[in-house]
């Protein structure tokens, strides 16, 4: 009978072990740490690194779409010319690179790099 009342006890302490106390609460588990730092990464990785490349690529587009003839422009090569056509379909652009000869090459809409303004074509 001792015996009996033995593991009884024991059973019952070991369960006992296994429960947590009432009234306390399980530990949070690390990523519920974790997660406010998380997120004010990917804030932060949004506003510095994503938002100002879509401005750029939006930036881009424009520039491409207002392309028109007499524009001065540099390539991506450094090339520097003057539109003669632009063919938007295609997305091809002549140049003018020499004015003495009139030698003309055609690049890719996107091979554009910038486009020159009134103030530097004086410069």
């Amino acid at each position: 009978m001792i015996g009996i009342d033995l593991q009884r006890i024991y059973l019952v302490a070991q369960a006992a072990a296994q429960q947590p106390a009432q009234g306390a609460e399980a530990a949070p588990s690390p990523l519920a740490n974790m997660l406010p730092a998380l997120m004010v990464i990917m804030v932060l990785f949004y506003f510095l690194i994503l938002r100002p490349q879509k401005n750029k690529d939006q930036q881009f587009r424009s520039m491409i779409d207002n392309l028109k003839e007499t524009d001065r422009v540099v390539t991506i090569g450094g090339i520097h010319g003057v539109v003669t056509s632009v063919q938007r379909e295609a997305k091809l652009v002549t140049l003018r690179v020499d004015e003495s000869t009139g030698t003309k090459i055609r690049v890719g809409a996107s091979a554009i790099a910038q486009v020159m303004t009134d103030d530097e074509k004086s410069a």
